[in-house]
């Protein structure tokens, strides 16, 4: 488990990346080329670098294990600037760094020669490892920049808009479920048990095409705070009225209409045409399942839509047309048809 200690400065300080990141992508992708689960399209992706990069993946795949810890100077803060900016970062690592970080890895692994001599930062070595790391990008993800970006693009401006409309902790729910947000921690499943806590440093989140399903963070908490996660799979399925109602039933389906620019429980009530208790009871399954959120403000209590609320309207507004789906990969209305189901 991996779980992150915000302050209140850390929420005003939590920002999501301008767009991909090469290294990050680079970073994950050589992950994804070892592993069994990959999707078809990601399969075929992966046959063809591995026939025609023997030479970058010979250097750079002792670097990044199939699981497990990889260096941190690998993906530099410089990365979210471009490319070049980024490897430029890498190649001047200081070679004290260097040497930690690859003594790190040797402690879960063997290293070969090639791995330990990175750890010593000679010039020559250093230059063999910028030109596989250019060969890679060449090789592996120049073709597959344009759908990169386009994946990412989305994912992030439907997160800073949820942002800048409800906030940034309305943005962190977005992030389920492998993300929780559970005031004032953002929780992810992670193979070892990590605590950083951002002492108001803030936090960046980077949306990744290639980071497929666990979300990743840097190994040092020392250095400044990044959360990559993979970034939505797109959903072309519609939610018509007729679909909406026959999810949450007609009542229910109001009642989510109804909370468009957020109420009251009694304000809900009116504008539903239903009993105070009813409201009140339709609120806590959707609620449970994630489509409104409730807040307490001294007597009165007001519900609001969240993201995932939000989205589900939109579907229905527009006909799906180019909507995408949540972090699960499918649209928000199938990902709360079990809980409303089971709630009756």
């Amino acid at each position: 488990m991996l779980r992150l200690h915000f302050t209140a400065g850390d929420l005003a300080r939590t920002r999501l990346a301008d767009g991909p990141d090469p290294l990050w992508e680079s970073v994950l992708s050589l992950h994804r080329l070892r592993d069994a689960r990959t999707d078809p399209v990601l399969a075929r992706w992966g046959e063809r670098v591995r026939c025609d990069g023997a030479e970058p993946l010979r250097r750079l795949l002792p670097l990044v294990p199939a699981r497990g810890y990889f260096p941190d100077f690998l993906t530099p803060a410089a990365g979210t600037a471009g490319f070049e900016e980024g490897l430029e970062a890498v190649l001047t690592t200081p070679r004290a760094r260097l040497r930690e970080e690859i003594g790190v890895l040797a402690r879960s692994r063997p290293l070969t020669d090639w791995a330990g001599a990175v750890g010593e930062g000679g010039a020559q070595t250093m230059g063999r490892l910028g030109t596989a790391l250019r060969d890679y990008r060449r090789l592996a993800l120049d073709p597959w920049w344009p759908r990169i970006v386009a994946r990412v693009d989305a994912d992030r401006r439907w997160r800073c808009r949820t942002q800048l409309l409800h906030g940034t902790e309305e943005m962190l729910r977005t992030l389920r479920p492998a993300v929780r947000w559970r005031p004032p921690v953002l929780e992810a499943d992670y193979p070892v048990q990590v605590e950083v806590h951002l002492e108001g440093r803030g936090l960046l989140l980077v949306p990744s095409y290639f980071c497929r399903r666990a979300p990743v963070a840097l190994a040092d908490p020392k250095l400044p705070p990044v959360l990559v996660y993979p970034a939505r799979l797109p959903d072309s399925r519609p939610v018509s009225p007729e679909h909406l109602a026959r999810l949450l039933g007609h009542t229910r389906a109001a009642v989510l209409q109804s909370l468009r620019g957020g109420c009251s429980t009694s304000e809900l009530a009116h504008r539903a045409g239903v009993s105070v208790s009813s409201a009140s009871e339709h609120a806590a399954v959707l609620r449970d399942a994630g489509l409104i959120s409730t807040s307490r403000h001294r007597n009165s209590v007001r519900h609001a839509l969240t993201s995932m609320g939000m989205a589900l309207l939109e579907e229905q507004r527009t006909g799906g047309g180019g909507r995408r789906s949540g972090g699960s990969g499918q649209p928000a209305a199938l990902r709360t048809a079990r809980v409303l189901d089971a709630a009756g």
